[in-house]
């Protein structure tokens, strides 16, 4: 509630960039590129990479607000000690911080999916599935960070799991090509260790029907990491928080 109240009072700086980063993404890359590109697999390349987007909004989103703005909270504005001072208990501020962090990847994944809906470029009512997926995808992805968080000792010290994780991650799981291209060895690591290859694959064969590994093993595999990945968390940052 009290990460609502604060998104609600700004919430015109949090919706414009949301709304605006998947149009220069569909236009600068979806058209731009699509134009030398043309199609893969028989749909057109700004088509094909609409639903990455939303997946990679999903990502960006839930990763950032519980590793940058949790450690904010945590270390700086010293947020945390406040709440932990009323009757919430440490177990509830953390996985507030998780909900918080899974629900903000709906709501820009709900935004962008207006965007590319509005351009017609995904199937409806299909795609409105993208929406429940979110939060699924933002909570594996909220907890990943989370654990960071109760690790880092600075701020700084986020840039590593971005361009050792976050970044490889964007690049490999089928967002702007087939994964079907890469070789076999890196197919399998991104499958085994990269919940964005697996939201990738659900959120494609949504929006166009067109699915390039089974959807059942995607969504068992978002399942099941999600829920040790949340425990995982929160026993990590209670370490942290309790001296």
């Amino acid at each position: 509630m009290r990460h609502k109240d604060v998104f609600m009072k700004t919430i015109k700086i949090n919706f414009i960039p949301q709304l605006l980063e998947p149009i220069l993404y569909l236009f600068g890359i979806g058209y731009g590129l699509g134009f030398f590109v043309r199609e893969i697999d028989g749909l057109p390349y700004v088509e094909f990479i609409a639903p990455a987007l939303i997946c990679i909004s999903m990502m960006n989103s839930a990763f950032f607000e519980s590793t940058f703005a949790s450690f904010v909270r945590m270390y700086y504005q010293k947020t945390f000690d406040a709440i932990i001072n009323t009757p919430l208990n440490i177990d509830e501020v953390i996985f507030g911080e998780i909900l918080w962090a899974s629900t903000k990847s709906m709501i820009n994944a709900s935004i962008i999916l207006l965007v590319v809906s509005a351009l017609q470029l995904v199937r409806l009512p299909e795609s409105l599935l993208l929406i429940p997926l979110s939060f699924l995808v933002g909570l594996v992805f909220a907890s990943i960070g989370m654990c960071f968080t109760s690790l880092v000792p600075k701020i700084e010290f986020f840039n590593y799991p971005i361009f050792l994780l976050i970044t490889p991650m964007y690049l490999f799981s089928g967002t702007f090509f087939p994964m079907s291209i890469l070789p076999e060895q890196i197919q399998t690591i991104s499958l085994l260790i990269f919940p964005l290859a697996h939201a990738v694959n659900i959120s494609r064969l949504l929006t166009t029907g067109i699915a390039y590994s089974s959807i059942a093993l995607s969504l068992l595999w978002l399942v099941v990491v999600a829920v040790p990945l949340t425990i995982l968390s929160i026993n990590l940052m209670k370490k942290r928080l309790i001296v």
